[in-house]
């Protein structure tokens, strides 16, 4: 297949086009050349910033069988790319969604279904991080209605896959590093609000698994599909296993985030999977459409801690530049508690 891949040089995109060359397909990027890849001249390449408008120009009518877009995250991205691509100048579009597009919906049931997408919205929130999670899942639907307004008018051949928090190798934002690094520098790790709340991702390596499956499959043009584990431990049981397969004592200490706020701490960039704006969702459509399945979690997790412990980052990821004052305020925690027994 000749496959055009949007994005594609950080983190799932760059997988993709591994197995995609593996399998003898021809690729080609489209990106702004910001991050250096490493697959030299066995890509095509077209530098575009789509914020500028300017991707129709970029493709000048190139034709492909397939394309996956990673990077498609406003109404104006699914209006562009519906019109660059189609007229038939493309065989199957698929585009990575969020499980966010569920959280903005007012009442949405948890664990949420793709019938659940539709109903009112809710309103704006105040605070500044609450605006920006909500504004990513809204666009995030424009972009998704650019597209199925597209399949209906002209059988734009597109299929939306929507997928929760993901976990793997080469994750630029290092949420599971977070909580190694806490684990293997051997202090405790507070938990905010007491980590009991379901946690639901995705292994990235069974999303391009399952990517790479649909590709061309008609029967998937104009649907939407949730991509997830099935398995759904607690933040603290999730914790638990982390230190188990380091060989670490779990050291939690469960703490309200608001005495964390207090402290100048960040409860989220201290403790990513403890953000309300995290989806949970129903993958049994795509198991039961697709052959979804995903990696148990214990073994995507070996995977994925292997990978870091044989190739360590030289910095610490976010967040760590407060770790001096979570261990103090875990000792006070410590400390409070014994005077209450005395």
């Amino acid at each position: 297949m000749r496959v055009l891949v949007l994005g594609g040089t950080r983190f799932m995109g760059h997988f993709l086009v591994y197995r995609l060359l593996a399998a003898g397909h021809q690729v080609t990027l489209l990106n702004r050349g910001a991050t250096p890849d490493a697959f030299g001249d066995r890509v095509a390449r077209v530098r575009c910033d789509r914020a500028a408008g300017d991707l129709a120009q970029a493709l000048g009518g190139r034709e492909f069988d397939a394309a996956v877009d990673f990077t498609a995250y406003t109404a104006a991205d699914g209006r562009a790319v519906a019109q660059a691509l189609g007229g038939g100048r493309i065989g199957h579009y698929v585009m990575i969604s969020t499980g966010s597009v569920y959280l903005v919906r007012e009442g949405c049931p948890r664990p949420s279904r793709e019938r659940d997408y539709h109903g009112p919205l809710l309103p704006e929130p105040a605070g500044e991080k609450d605006r920006e999670a909500w504004s990513y899942g809204v666009n995030k639907r424009g972009c998704e209605e650019e597209i199925a307004a597209a399949w209906q008018t002209d059988r734009f051949p597109a299929t939306v896959l929507r997928i929760p928090m993901v976990n793997g190798e080469r994750d630029p934002y290092r949420r599971l590093d977070r909580y190694i690094v806490r684990m293997l520098d051997g202090g405790p790790l507070l938990v905010p609000d007491g980590g009991g709340h379901p946690v639901r991702h995705v292994y990235s390596g069974d999303v391009v698994r399952a990517i790479v499956k649909l590709l061309l499959v008609p029967s998937t043009f104009g649907e939407a599909y949730n991509l997830c584990m099935d398995e759904t431990p607690t933040l603290t049981e999730l914790l638990e296993l982390i230190a188990s397969l380091l060989g670490a004592p779990a050291r939690l200490a469960p703490i309200p985030s608001a005495a964390i706020r207090a402290r100048g701490i960040d409860p989220i960039a201290m403790s990513p999977f403890s953000d309300r704006w995290m989806s949970l969702l129903d993958p049994a459509k795509a198991r039961a459409e697709l052959g979804f399945q995903h990696t148990p979690l214990r073994r995507w997790l070996e995977t994925v801690i292997t990978s870091l412990l044989a190739n360590p980052p030289s910095e610490p990821p976010d967040g760590y530049e407060k770790r001096a004052e979570e261990i103090a305020l875990a000792a006070e925690l410590s400390g409070a508690a014994g005077d209450g027994e005395r």
